[in-house]
């Protein structure tokens, strides 16, 4: 194995570009489903919906780019990309509610159903969609490099000359940090979650709460998938996003429901995605494609091992409310 090249300084801070920029889309999922746990709803079907928030956002990307005069509404077709993501998304997250909210449905299964919804809708529409065509692209989301910062060694490449979503990502993690922490909409959600029948004698809207958490925790995952289609690949095909929804979910386990801890754990997936990608690119004959392509999810499996299942979790996770009931 060639350690002089990987050692080297260059190798590991593309390793590290690379990795911050593959982490983007399973954290927004993450972060997403840590508001949607704290209201007490468990939605397993991430996988589904950053598959609905991918096509979303390619689709109206594409559109926009291939109109007549499209290279010069580059920058509105990104924002209506993410819109049109955080719209899909969001809608996916309302049927879920209805049916775990509003008719009280079973979680695990109705989550699940979003799975098979996300995988089949997507696969129908694309062929739809995009009939005929042969690998349709867009053009991904642009680079931000600040002035002067941008040039410091190491550090300027890999903090400061990043892909616009690892910026956007940076602010939501603050945001919803602040948003459950120092807000008093965020104490709601996590008294809902932790104990909704006293949230409710305090006055505290249950179900509006579980809606408002869901909707918000799917059109973020939404998000996460028009990162991955129009951010990072610049295409769509079916089952794109190739089980990064349920590395989410085992994400959200693992920081125990932290949005920093969470942002630290999709780091660590996003590295090792980056350094599968690039050992493969070193051509090594010892080491098989298929050892270095399943690496991350590995990774991902021994550190949910440190974790009890369902440690930390709210005491009301995936328990419908009945009012009246105590």
């Amino acid at each position: 194995m060639p350690w002089n090249h990987i050692l080297s300084l260059t190798f590991l801070t593309a390793l590290l570009v690379a990795g911050i920029r593959l982490m983007v889309p399973i954290f927004l999922a993450a972060l997403g489903e840590i508001i949607t746990e704290r209201a007490g709803v468990l939605n397993l079907g991430l996988e589904g919906v950053m598959l609905g928030g991918g096509l979303a956002g390619f689709t109206v990307a594409y559109a926009l780019q291939n109109a007549p005069g499209g290279e010069s509404a580059l920058l509105a077709s990104h924002l209506l990309a993410v819109l049109a993501a955080l719209i899909a998304g969001g809608l996916m997250g309302f049927i879920l509610a209805v049916l775990v909210v509003t008719l009280r449905a079973n979680q695990v299964i109705s989550s699940v159903i979003l799975v098979i919804l996300g995988q089949g809708l997507t696969t129908y529409f694309y062929r739809q969609l995009f009939a005929g065509q042969l690998g349709p692209h867009v053009q991904g989301f642009p680079e931000i490099a600040f002035p002067g910062l941008s040039g410091i060694p190491l550090l300027g490449p890999i903090f400061f000359q990043q892909n616009v979503a690892v910026y956007l990502s940076g602010a939501l993690l603050i945001a919803v940090w602040f948003a459950l922490t120092r807000t008093t909409w965020g104490l709601n959600v996590r008294a809902v979650g932790q104990y909704p029948a006293a949230a409710d004698t305090s006055g505290v809207n249950v179900v509006r709460v579980r809606y408002v958490a869901t909707v918000i925790g799917a059109a973020l995952a939404g998000l996460g998938g028009a990162v991955l289609t129009v951010g990072q690949l610049q295409l769509f095909k079916e089952n794109i996003t190739a089980g990064r929804g349920w590395i989410a979910v085992g994400l959200v386990v693992f920081s125990r429901r932290r949005p920093a801890l969470a942002f630290l754990g999709a780091l660590l997936f996003g590295i090792a995605d980056a350094l599968q990608f690039r050992i493969q690119a070193l051509n090594i004959p010892q080491l098989p494609y298929e050892f270095l392509l399943m690496l991350p999810y590995v990774l991902t499996i021994v550190v949910l091992l440190r974790r009890r299942h369902g440690e930390d979790a709210p005491a009301a996770l995936g328990v419908p409310y009945v009012p009246g009931e105590r």
